[in-house]
C-alpha cells in the first residue's frame, strides 16, 4: 500500500491504524520511519551483514516505511533502501508513506533506472491511496490560534 499527499494529511495515521489492526488479528508488523530503516541496513550493509538484517525483517509481515522522501539522495542510502524493497517484493507487505507523488520520487532515488524499478516494484501489487488537503496539524494551530484570540477578546 502507498500512502501519498501532503504532509499533515493522515498518511502516518493511517498506516498507524492499520498496523494496530493487523497486529489485533495476529499479524506481525513494525513501522519504521523511513530514515531508522536506513540506518539500520547501512549498518548491516558496513557489518557485512546485510541479507541476514533483511532475512531477519522477513518475521514481519508487514513492514511501514513512514516517509520515504526524507531519505537523503546518496548513493549509500538509497542502495539499501532499494535492495530492501526488492527484497521485500515478493517475501512481504510494505505500507509506504510519501509527501510527493511518483514524479518526483527522482528526488529520492539519485539513478532515474533505480527511481523507475523501485516504482515498478511497489506499483506491482499496491493499493495506491492519494490523499488531499490542508495539513491538520497547520488547521488545528490555526484553531487555537483563533480560540486564543477570541477568549482576550
Amino acid at each position: 500500500m502507498l500512502l501519498i499527499g501532503p504532509s499533515g494529511t493522515g498518511k502516518t495515521h493511517i498506516a498507524s491504524a492499520l498496523v494496530h489492526q493487523l497486529i489485533e488479528h495476529g499479524i506481525r508488523c513494525k513501522l519504521f520511519p523511513a530514515i531508522a530503516l536506513v540506518q539500520l541496513l547501512q549498518q548491516a550493509k558496513r557489518d557485512l551483514d546485510l541479507m541476514a538484517a533483511m532475512t531477519k525483517l522477513d518475521k514481519y509481515r508487514v513492514i511501514v516505511i513512514d516517509d520515504i522522501g526524507y531519505v537523503k539522495k546518496t548513493d549509500a542510502e538509497t542502495q539499501v533502501l532499494f535492495e530492501f524493497i526488492a527484497h521485500r517484493y515478493e517475501s512481504g507487505s510494505l505500507i509506504i508513506t510519501a509527501n510527493q507523488p511518483f514524479g518526483s520520487w527522482d528526488k529520492i532515488f539519485p539513478d532515474s533506472m533505480m527511481t523507475v524499478a523501485a516504482i515498478d516494484r511497489l506499483i506491482h501489487h499496491a493499493t495506491i491511496i492519494e490523499l488531499e488537503g490542508e495539513s491538520y496539524r497547520k488547521k488545528q494551530q490555526l484553531e487555537k490560534a483563533t480560540n486564543t484570540k477570541t477568549e482576550h477578546a
